[in-house]
């Protein structure tokens, strides 16, 4: 084997490392905007540490740093690097393939959580003075305007204090307001259960794209050993 075709193979080496490292980033990143569009995680408490942002943000971050330490090793031609990025890599994959198995199985478990969270959101909202849980306020304000909702199961939960988020009119400047009859239960869960099947998607198609990676770089970093072309 030429240097030029060993030198292209190395490089294809450490491009398909950089591509792990980029859907990492990409991972952290869309987490990112979820957070920060997504104001109802302080509605729904009960799995908080697999909300959806949450998982995103800390697969996002430990799947750059170990594709990281892959580019480097590739770069260097550093072998223990490459050995410990392979074997991180592999535990990696299938940390987010049971990830992808536990997103898909709560979808369906998602009923028995919601109508408890929101109850209790709701009950706090309407127990509040005005300056107090703000937080709460305005997620369920948030939620109500958004998905054109009104309470739990409807306006009828407020027991005739619903706030001007529940009004189908924009301004609301009316005594007798009109309010949306639909409650924010079945559609904030639905919008739940979609995210999670997005989230489960991605780190299915993250997961196959480091199988690739991996199955197309160890050959060629085995073959380079045997043949003592670099990799010390």
């Amino acid at each position: 084997m030429n240097s030029s075709c060993v030198s292209c193979l190395k490089g294809l080496v450490v491009s398909l490392h950089f591509l792990c490292w980029l859907c990492g980033a990409f991972v952290v990143a869309f987490g990112e905007f979820q957070m920060m569009h997504s104001k109802f995680a302080s509605l729904v408490t009960t799995f908080w540490p697999i909300y959806p942002a949450n998982t995103l943000v800390v697969t996002g971050t430990i799947v750059t740093c170990v594709c990281y330490l892959g580019v480097l090793g590739g770069l260097k031609e550093n072998r223990c690097m490459l050995i410990t990025f392979y074997v991180l890599l592999f535990i990696l994959m299938l940390v987010e393939l049971a990830m992808a198995c536990v997103f898909f199985v709560y979808n369906r478990e998602i009923d028995t959580y919601f109508e408890k969270d929101l109850t209790r959101s709701l009950e706090i909202y309407m127990e509040s003075g005005p300056e107090g849980n703000k937080t709460i306020k305005e997620d369920f304000d948030s939620v109500q305007y958004l998905f054109k909702c009104c309470g739990v199961h409807g306006p009828d939960d407020w027991k005739g204090k619903a706030p001007l988020s529940c009004c189908t009119k924009d301004p609301c400047n009316i005594a007798d307001q009109p309010n949306w009859q639909e409650g924010c239960l079945v559609k904030l869960r639905n919008w739940f259960a979609s995210n999670y099947l997005s989230t489960a998607s991605g780190v299915v198609t993250m997961f196959i794209i480091q199988f690739v990676c991996l199955s197309v770089t160890v050959p060629l970093f085995c073959h380079f050993r045997r043949r003592g072309l670099g990799y010390k």
